[in-house]
């Protein structure tokens, strides 16, 4: 038996690993799909998943037959650099498909067991038109505009991703090219249950503001007394290092960081061994560096033109702080140093990128990426290197060498 036991307990401990890096990549796993794997494990080792969730990091997990949902919170609610993303093209989402998010989820809540993608649009217009604040807030949405069905095919393709629809017949891609198309989706109530992630119900917050509305989603009372902060203090900081990309200590506030100081080893050494993370720390905070890349939801692309392009440009400001220069750059300066590589590089990157005016949307996507990867801070129109781009560089070539015209002014 014992020597069983030696034999199974590495195997078991490796499982305990995927599981929990399948919950932090994706915290809402469902039992067919691609999934699958990662939520039989989840299944197999529920109890010990959810006891290690709530004591490190204060996050329940829900495991039932139809789902596994992690209801990972996260640490501040003023980080919007890591939006919902369409499944397909992660083109971000906006303010529009967030709205159409919330209603359709709220529509499938009191619909039947299933629903066409028709009746899904008309009961969202009539809920929009229900309210008068929409419209005086300027929201404008129809199907009738190819803006507006772009909005909601992606809105659908999140609630596919996510398990909360599943197509029998049709797609929704039709209905980008024929107003007229349809399609009918089950709706997993099970899943739906499952989605929304918080402390107290929306319903039972009374505070009006919408920043002080997404604080108390996620307060939590906690008595008043040392252990109880010190547990607020080493959950919280759990949280962020698994969460965030950087835990810089900039961010902290002095309590914070003066437990983080006393506490580093014990609040490290827990979270790498169970998650298989490498732990990274520097003069300006911490990581937990994904070395394998199956526990990240998002990283720095490496392919394709977006991901030379932003290689590129991780590098060019690297180097800016490598030479000591911190100063803030502005949006216009990136864009001009875009449109200078993709001058340089266009006989190898795809051809719409030569099209006029496209290293504005380029640029911004580029820079989206690495604020939400904490490598850059925006504020504005001004943006900033951090001291975790001092770890990119491309190796030096013929190839990424500056163009000789890299200073001269650029007009369009």
């Amino acid at each position: 038996m014992a020597r069983l036991r030696e034999e199974s307990e590495p195997l078991e401990a490796e499982e305990r690993r995927t599981a929990l890096r399948a919950l932090l990549q994706r915290p809402l796993l469902i039992p067919d799909g691609p999934t699958a794997e990662a939520f039989t494990l989840v299944r197999r080792h529920r109890k010990w998943l959810a006891d290690w969730f709530a004591h490190h990091v204060d996050w329940s997990l829900v495991v039932t037959a139809e789902a596994a949902r992690l209801r990972k919170l996260p640490a501040t609610t003023t980080d919007a650099t890591r939006p919902a993303l369409d499944p397909r093209s992660e083109e971000p989402f906006n303010r529009i498909r967030y709205l159409l998010f919330c209603l359709a989820v709220s529509v499938l809540e009191r619909g039947d067991r299933q629903t066409t993608l028709g009746r899904l649009a008309e009961n969202i217009a009539l809920a929009l038109a229900a309210d008068p604040a929409f419209a005086a807030h300027g929201v404008l949405w129809s199907l009738d505009e190819p803006a507006g069905r772009r909005d909601f095919v992606h809105t659908l393709r999140l609630l596919v991703a996510l398990g909360v629809l599943r197509r029998i017949q049709g797609d929704e891609e039709q209905l980008l090219r024929d107003r007229s198309s349809d399609a009918l989706y089950n709706i997993n109530r099970p899943v739906l249950a499952l989605l929304l992630a918080v402390r107290r119900s929306p319903s039972l917050v009374a505070d009006e503001g919408f920043d002080e509305r997404l604080v108390a989603l996620l307060d939590q009372p906690r008595p008043d007394t040392p252990d109880a902060r010190n547990r607020a203090l080493r959950t919280g900081l759990a949280a962020r290092l698994l969460d965030d990309p950087v835990l810089y200590y900039a961010g902290l506030d002095e309590e914070a960081r003066a437990y983080l100081d006393r506490q580093r080893p014990f609040l490290l050494g827990p979270l790498t061994e169970a998650t298989g993370l490498h732990a990274e720390v520097r003069a300006e905070g911490l990581a937990l560096v994904d070395l394998d890349g199956d526990c990240s939801d998002a990283g720095l692309p490496e392919e394709g033109t977006e991901g030379h392009l932003t290689l590129l440009l991780a590098t060019w400001l690297a180097d800016r702080l490598r030479a000591g220069d911190t100063t803030a750059l502005t949006t216009e300066t990136l864009r001009q140093k875009t449109a200078r590589l993709i001058r340089q590089h266009r006989h190898h990157w795809r051809k719409e990128v030569a099209q006029r005016g496209a290293e504005g949307p380029l640029c911004e996507l580029v820079l989206n990426r690495l604020a939400g990867l904490a490598l850059i801070e925006r504020v504005g129109d001004s943006l900033r290197p951090l001291p975790a781009l001092g770890r990119f560089a491309l190796r030096a070539s013929a190839e990424n060498a500056p163009a000789t015209d890299d200073t001269a002014e650029l007009n369009f």
